[in-house]
C-alpha cells in the first residue's frame, strides 16, 4: 500500500543491503515517503533491480548502486559519484549486515575478521563517507544504524554477531554527539527475530517454538515493524531524538 505522505520529498536516501528482507522494506518505506532512495546491494543486483521496481510502483523514486561496504576506498568513490549525481545525501540507513553463527572456542579467524568488516567496519566506512553531505544537509541530515536484540542481550553461538552489534550502538552514540552541533540526528534501531531470509537459514521449527514464548506479543516481527521506524527517525517528527537506540522486539527485551 502507497502511504506517499512526502515527508521525505527532496531528500535523497542511501540504504546499504537494501536489496532484501529489512533493508527492502527500508526501502519501499522511505520511498513511498518521498525519498529518493538508492540502493546499496553487494552481489544480488537482480535483487536490487527487484526492490527499485517495488519502491517505484509505490510511487517513490530510486536507483541502485553496487559496492561492497567493508572496502573503504569503493564505499568513498561512490559515495561522492551519487552525492554529486543526485545534488547531496541526507539519509544514511547502515543496514548491510551478515550472520555468522558458532561457539567461541570453534570460530574461525576468517569468520571473525569477514563479519566485523561487514557489520561494523562497513557502518563505519559509509558512514564518514556521508558525514560531509549530511552536515550540509544541517537538519535533514539522518543517520540510521541497524544493530540487533543480541547486540544488547548477547546469545550463546552469536559472539561475533553480537559483538558487532554491540559495536554499532557505540559509533551511534559517538556520531550522535559529534554530529548534534549541525543538527543532524543519529540513532539505533535493534530488532528482535524479524522474518527474514537470513533468520530462515538459522532457525529450526523448534527453536522458532522456543523463541515465540519469549516475546511477549506472541509473533515473530516483520520487516515492516523495523522499516516504519526507520522512516519516523529519518523524518522531520525525530529532529529532536538523537544517540537513541529503538528496541522493536515485540518485549523480548525491555
Amino acid at each position: 500500500m502507497a502511504i506517499n505522505d512526502e515527508a521525505l520529498k527532496e531528500r535523497v536516501a542511501l540504504v546499504t543491503g537494501g536489496s532484501r528482507g529489512i533493508g527492502r522494506a527500508i526501502c519501499l518505506a522511505l520511498g513511498q515517503r518521498g525519498a529518493t532512495v538508492v540502493i546499496n546491494y553487494g552481489n544480488r543486483e537482480d535483487a536490487a533491480k527487484q526492490t527499485a521496481r517495488l519502491v517505484e510502483e509505490a510511487g517513490g523514486k530510486a536507483m541502485i548502486s553496487g559496492f561492497d561496504v567493508s572496502d573503504a576506498s569503493a564505499v568513498t568513490a561512490e559515495v561522492k559519484r551519487l552525492a554529486k549525481e543526485l545534488g547531496g545525501m541526507h539519509i544514511l540507513v547502515n543496514n548491510a549486515g551478515i550472520a555468522i553463527n558458532g561457539l567461541l572456542m570453534r570460530f574461525k579467524d576468517a569468520d571473525w575478521q569477514k563479519i566485523v568488516d561487514v557489520n561494523l567496519a562497513g557502518a563505519f566506512y559509509t558512514s564518514r563517507a556521508v558525514a560531509s553531505f549530511l552536515l550540509r544537509a544541517r537538519d535533514s541530515g539522518r543517520i540510521i544504524n541497524v544493530s540487533s536484540v543480541v547486540g544488547e542481550m548477547g546469545n550463546a553461538g552469536q559472539a561475533a554477531y553480537a559483538a558487532t552489534k554491540s559495536g554499532l550502538i557505540g559509533l551511534t552514540k559517538s556520531l550522535a554527539r559529534e554530529f548534534a552541533g549541525r543538527g543532524v540526528c543519529v540513532n539505533a534501531v535493534t530488532p528482535g527475530y524479524i522474518a527474514t531470509d537470513m533468520t530462515d537459514e538459522h532457525l529450526s521449527d523448534d527453536k522458532r517454538a522456543e523463541l515465540l514464548q519469549q516475546i511477549p506479543l506472541g509473533r515473530i516481527g516483520r520487516p515492516e515493524d523495523v522499516a516504519d521506524a526507520v522512516a519516523f527517525l529519518a523524518g522531520p517528527q525525530a529532529a529532536y531524538i538523537t544517540g537513541q537506540v529503538l528496541r522493536i522486539n515485540g518485549g523480548m527485551h525491555m
